[in-house]
This record gives C-alpha cells, structure tokens and sequence, in this order.
C-alpha cells in the first residue's frame, strides 16, 4: 500500500505483549479494508529494533519495521498491553520513540495494560484514562497526575484514547472505524466478526442490538437488519413494509407482536441510541451525527432524545462523553477522519 492515501496505523509490541490485544486491532483494520474502507488501513507492527517479540503466550510474532526508524506519517499509534507492559515502561529508548512518534500522530491509543507506556511518556497527565480494572490502581499509584477511571470499556480525550483489556481493543477498534467511515461500514465489520457493535466507551450497552434476543419472524428479524443497517435511508413504514413484501399494516402488526413497537418507534429507538453511541465514542459535530444516524436536522435529533433519554444531546455527550478543548488554530493534532471534523467553528448547539 502507499502511505501518502492510507491511513497509516502503527501498532508498538513488545515482549510478553498479549498476543490477542495485537489481533483484535490488526484482524478489525483489515476486515474494514477487505469491505471497502477507503481511504484504506495501511497496518504496521513495529518493536524495538524490529526484532521478533515472544508474546505473552508464547508464540513469536515477527515485526514489520524497527520502533527506533518508524517516521510519520502516523494516522493512529497503538500501543499494546501484557505481562510485558512494566518493562516496556521502564525502557526509556522504548518509551521515547512512542512518545516521539505520539507528537506526529493524529490519533494516539492503548489497549488495556498499554496504558502503563503511554503514561510512561507524560501524555495521560492531567487525563483521563483507563486500563483493565486489575491493574488500575496500580497505573493510579505510579501516576499520580493521571486521572484512572477503572469502569469504561475506553476512554477518550481530546485525540488520546485508552481501553480496557482485550474486546476493550475491539470495541475501540471499531470506534475507530465508524468515526472513519461511518456506522454501515462498522456495523458490518461488527456481524462479519462475530462480536457486539454497540458498546459505547461508559459500558452502556445499546439494548435493541444487545440485550434484546433476534425476533423470531424472519420478516421483523431481517427488517431489523436492514433497519441498523440503513439508519441514515429512508425508513417510513411503507418503505420498509415495500422491502419486506407486506403490506405496511401487516408489517406493524409484526412488529407489535414481535418487538412491542410499531415499525416508526423502532425505527425512532435505533437512531436514538445509535446517535447516543456516537456522542459518547466519536468528536464528530452533533449535525454530522444527526445526518448519519437519518434525522432531518441537529433539532429533530434533540427533540427524539429529549423524548428518550430525557436530556439533550449536547448534555448526554458532557456527562458520558470525553474531555474535550476548543479547537484552536495552532491544534497540532486534528481529529481522525473527513473534512466534517476539521473545522474550527466547533459543534452545533442545543
């Protein structure tokens, strides 16, 4: 692949790295290439001295280039966790380089014991940040001016983020992906890997797509398909009793029986809670999230949320969403992503 039309992903291991931490990001970056993400992931593993690293469990991993000669351009910098992540943070040649390449980055992220690195660099301090539950007091003791919070799947601040342990780094990675691409794509990649969508960074997991079983009628089961799918289309209920090949009563009467809701409030719920998700794992301005998850505007987005959530947008986004600053014309690092994120006027207000 050539770099200059790749996002480029630099994944950092190191001895007695957790080998699936390293495949749950590397297997989701490619999935999303061979579904069409353009532009594509370009994914590098980088080691000290590009040497072979013996994983946790024992298996060897061969790397693609030297920690110490990587240069930018970096899209996203990862760093992984393991029994390894205490030596890995003492190695101050180690901890330079990733704080090195950190500066040029665009977006800089840790799975689970990765954490210990990144706050090895001084980038957590003044943060906040978590890492598996098991180890953050300990990443709280050694870093004081690091704000831990044990509870989240991941966290994100202004353009650092960090997980929790190993589907943290898939629930990250695919957050990462639907900020970069859009949620059809990263709902795709979710059902082509076997594994939950809707996780928001605060653990509250989306109900209509997680908690609930699959509707047993085949009609309401693939019109709920298509529904998470297409949130963005047009989903009247003629519309989608057309898709179904019934008549839009019928279809209604489906969904009462199945679901306990009409086809419309189904449909109301899941750009609801699609857009919850959204607010609280992406930057993107609250317009843009409306557009994507097919409200007609920033407003009518409110008025459903005020409906469902009983709090605005902007508010679900302050309480559960991460820290963030006014963008400023010497921001180093923009946000990850299309135009729609670099601009400097910020986000619509409720």
């Amino acid at each position: 692949m050539t770099t200059s039309v790749c996002h480029r992903v630099v994944v950092v291991a190191y001895d007695d790295a957790e080998l699936m931490e390293i495949a749950c990001v590397t297997s989701a970056f490619d999935g999303a290439n061979r579904l069409g993400a353009s532009p594509p992931y370009d994914v590098r593993l980088v080691t000290p001295q590009g040497r072979p690293v013996r994983c946790a469990s024992g298996l060897v991993l061969g790397a693609q280039a030297a920690l110490e000669r990587t240069r930018g351009p970096v899209g996203t910098l990862l760093v992984v966790g393991g029994p390894g992540h205490v030596a890995a943070a003492r190695n101050t040649r180690l901890v330079e380089h990733v704080r090195r390449l950190a500066a040029i980055g665009r977006r800089v992220a840790s799975v689970c014991t990765g954490a210990s690195v990144l706050a090895a660099t001084g980038l957590l301090d003044g943060r906040r940040a978590t890492t598996h539950w098991a180890y953050a007091h300990d990443l709280a003791q050694r870093h004081p001016a690091v704000d831990v919070d044990a509870a989240p799947l991941y966290l994100r601040d202004e353009h650092v983020c960090t997980s929790a342990g190993v589907t943290g780094a898939l629930d990250l990675t695919l957050a990462f992906v639907e900020e970069d691409h859009g949620p059809a794509l990263a709902r795709t990649l979710a059902r082509m890997m076997v594994t939950y969508l809707q996780r928001p960074g605060n653990q509250a997991q989306i109900s209509m797509f997680v908690d609930a079983p699959a509707p047993k009628h085949r009609t309401v089961r693939q019109t709920v398909e298509h529904i998470s799918e297409r949130l963005d289309g047009d989903l009247a209920t003629t519309t989608l009793a057309d898709y179904a090949g019934v008549s839009g009563r019928h279809l209604s009467r489906l969904f009462l029986d199945q679901l306990g809701q009409t086809p419309a409030q189904f449909v109301r719920t899941a750009r609801a809670e699609a857009a919850s998700h959204l607010l609280v794992s992406t930057e993107l301005p609250l317009a843009s999230i409306a557009r994507r998850c097919g409200f007609s505007s920033a407003e009518t987005m409110r008025q459903v949320f005020l409906d469902h959530y009983g709090t605005t947008p902007s508010q679900h986004r302050r309480v559960h969403g991460p820290r963030r600053t006014a963008p400023t014309a010497s921001s180093p690092i923009p946000p990850a992503g299309g135009s729609e994120r670099h601009r400097a006027d910020g986000r619509p207000q409720d």
